[in-house]
C-alpha cells in the first residue's frame, strides 16, 4: 500500500512538473472575424465614404490588418489600377476646420486646404477600415472582394471574402438630404399662421463647379423672383450666403444662385454669437403683395427649409409651397 501511494504521489508530481514546463499559450483569435455590414457601397466622387471597424468578436488586442487579393468579385482578376493610382485631391490641412464666419474669401479657404496626391482607397491596418475620397470619381463600377490577413498576441490568421466593394454610381438621394421644412403666413403685426410645409427636390445638372440653383415656386411651379423682391430675407436669420460668403449669392427673375466652392453645401452649421445652434436652416420671405395662400388674404410667406447637397457639382433645389399661388400682378400694381 505505501509502495502504491508513493508511486501515485511521484506520477502526481511528474504531471504538474511536466504542465508547469508546457508553454502558455497567450491570447485569443477567433475564427468570426468580420464587418458587421459585409458589402460596403460607394458612390463615385462622394467626399468621404467609410466602411465599419472590423468586429474582433472578442479577439485579444492589439490587432493589425492586411488587406489582401482585391480582385473582381465575378472574374476573380486583380482589381482595376485605378484602385492603387494616386489622383490629386484637394483637402483642408491637418487641423483646420472651415468656419464660415472668418473663411469668407476663396484666398482665406485656399490658405486652409492644400492639394494631395492620394488613391481613392486608403486602408487603415489598425482598425481595419475602408476610406474612400472623392477621387473615387476615378473608380470602375463594378463588385470586388477581397481577403484580410489579421494579426494579434496569440496568431495570425488570413480571412477569405472577409469584404465586398461595389462601386455605384450616385443616386439623387445619395447626393441631397433634406432635414427640415416648414413654412408660415405673417400678417404686419407679425401675428403667425400655420401652412402646409414645403416640398424640396434636387436635380444634379452638371458634375462642374459647386453652385446651388435655389428656386423657390408656387403650387404650380412657378418662380418667384428675387430680382424684383419677391424673395427676400428674414432679419438676421441665416440664409443662403450663411454658410458660404465667398461669392455673393446672385438674384434673377427665377432664382437665388450660391457658388459654395467645397462640398458638402453647407459644409458647417452656424451657431450665432449667442451660442444658438440654427443647424443648416434657412429663412426667405415672399412678401404679400407677390403670393397668396389659400384660405387667407394679405399675409406674407415665411419658407423655412434645411437641406444639404453632399458632393459637389451644379444643383437645382426647388422649393415648392402647396399652399402658395404667385400672382403675376402684385397688389398695389396695376391692381388692387
Amino acid at each position: 500500500m505505501k509502495r502504491n501511494i508513493i508511486f501515485i504521489l511521484g506520477l502526481i508530481t511528474v504531471i504538474v512538473v511536466g504542465y508547469s514546463c508546457s508553454k502558455i499559450e497567450k491570447g485569443f483569435l477567433s475564427g468570426n472575424v468580420r464587418y458587421v455590414n459585409g458589402t460596403i457601397y460607394v458612390q463615385r466622387g462622394m467626399a468621404y465614404v467609410a466602411s465599419d471597424r472590423i468586429e474582433t468578436d472578442g479577439s485579444t488586442p492589439p490587432f493589425s490588418y492586411k488587406l489582401l487579393n482585391l480582385r473582381d468579385k465575378e472574374t476573380g482578376q486583380s482589381a482595376p489600377e485605378e484602385f492603387f493610382t494616386e489622383y490629386e485631391v484637394q483637402m483642408f490641412k491637418s487641423g483646420m476646420v472651415f468656419n464660415a464666419q472668418t473663411d469668407t474669401t476663396v484666398a482665406l479657404l485656399d490658405a486652409k486646404r492644400e492639394v494631395v496626391m492620394t488613391p481613392p482607397m486608403v486602408f487603415n491596418e489598425v482598425s481595419g477600415q475602408l476610406v474612400f475620397n472623392r477621387s473615387s470619381s476615378n473608380l470602375p463600377l463594378g463588385s470586388y472582394t477581397f481577403d484580410i490577413e489579421m494579426t494579434n498576441p496569440k496568431a495570425t490568421r488570413l480571412f477569405e471574402n472577409m469584404g465586398e466593394i461595389e462601386v455605384v454610381e450616385p443616386t439623387i438621394d445619395d447626393m441631397f438630404e433634406v432635414n427640415y421644412q416648414a413654412a408660415t403666413g405673417s400678417d404686419a403685426s407679425e401675428t403667425f399662421y400655420d401652412t402646409p410645409a414645403p416640398q424640396l427636390s434636387c436635380e444634379r445638372v452638371s458634375t462642374d463647379g459647386a453652385r446651388v440653383i435655389l428656386k423657390i415656386v408656387d403650387k404650380n411651379g412657378n418662380p418667384f423672383n428675387p430680382a424684383n423682391g419677391e424673395v427676400v430675407r428674414r432679419g438676421d436669420r441665416p440664409m443662403f450666403e450663411t454658410y458660404a460668403k465667398f461669392n455673393p449669392v446672385i438674384e434673377t427673375d427665377t432664382a437665388l444662385i450660391c457658388d459654395f466652392e467645397v462640398g458638402p453645401f453647407p459644409l458647417a452649421n452656424y451657431v450665432d454669437a449667442t451660442g444658438y445652434d440654427w443647424l443648416y436652416k434657412m429663412y426667405y420671405r415672399i412678401p404679400n403683395q407677390f403670393a397668396i395662400i389659400d384660405g387667407y388674404q394679405n399675409l406674407n410667406v415665411n419658407p423655412v427649409f434645411d437641406f444639404r447637397v453632399l458632393m459637389e457639382g451644379t444643383f437645382v433645389v426647388t422649393v415648392r409651397l402647396p399652399s402658395v399661388t404667385r400672382l403675376t400682378t402684385p397688389i398695389g400694381v396695376g391692381g388692387s
